[in-house]
């Protein structure tokens, strides 16, 4: 099998991983829908919200898993060829993005999908784990001086090509692929998030541990 077909067949499985729509399997465990619910987003936050965290932290770590596993395909696929280096890195950068837009756009589910946090962890952890370090760190800080998931999530992924913009520079070695896969990730993020963004403008976004007035 020629190179460019094992690398198109670990984009293509990195989309089906990453469209497994394992919140939404969660939900029928309980009898629902879990789009009918809560934000009515199939991701690990809603779900722990609706079914709670003995279902929504499983769902977190499947949602990560399935996004560390395809950054993971194209070593093992492509073991022994000539491709290694920066190409083998930016095989692994395009199958994260794969599986992180088949999380968004699960096919299974009308192409529509979840905001892709917990499943670009997955591929932080498998392709540039300190900025996922700090991308934690950001999360943690806003989440807990501010209770929003949402906005927290925001400043999680902004704080990815940041990190890794001041790696480079400190480093003076700039990779362009990673960069663009950091700052194309920001903005995925924060476009899913557009709903909870006029949420929070309005005052009207739910705070984690605060309940809604009756």
């Amino acid at each position: 099998m020629s190179i460019p077909m094992i690398v198109f067949l670990c984009i293509a499985a990195a989309f089906l991983c990453g469209s497994v729509p394992f919140g939404y399997w969660a939900g029928k465990l309980k009898g629902l829908d879990i789009r009918q619910h809560g934000s009515g987003n199939i991701g690990a936050t809603n779900v722990i919200r609706v079914c709670g965290k003995g279902i929504g932290i499983p769902v977190f770590i499947l949602d990560m898993i399935k996004g560390l596993v395809p950054v993971l395909l194209p070593s093992w696929m492509l073991a022994g060829t000539e491709v290694t280096g920066s190409l083998l890195s930016a095989a692994a950068v395009v199958c994260g993005l794969a599986a992180i837009l088949g999380h968004m756009f699960t096919p299974w589910l009308g192409f529509k999908g979840g905001k892709g946090v917990a499943t670009a962890t997955g591929v932080l952890l498998g392709i540039a784990p300190i900025a996922m370090l700090f991308a934690l760190g950001a999360w943690l800080l806003f989440f807990f001086t501010s209770r929003y998931v949402s906005l927290a999530s925001m400043a999680a992924a902004i704080a990815v090509p940041v990190t890794m913009a001041v790696q480079m520079a400190t480093a003076k070695s700039w990779d362009g692929v990673l960069i663009g896969f950091g700052i194309l990730l920001a903005i995925l993020v924060v476009v899913r998030h557009r709903t909870n963004i006029h949420r929070l403008m309005a005052g009207t976004e739910s705070r984690v541990g605060k309940k809604k007035a009756s």
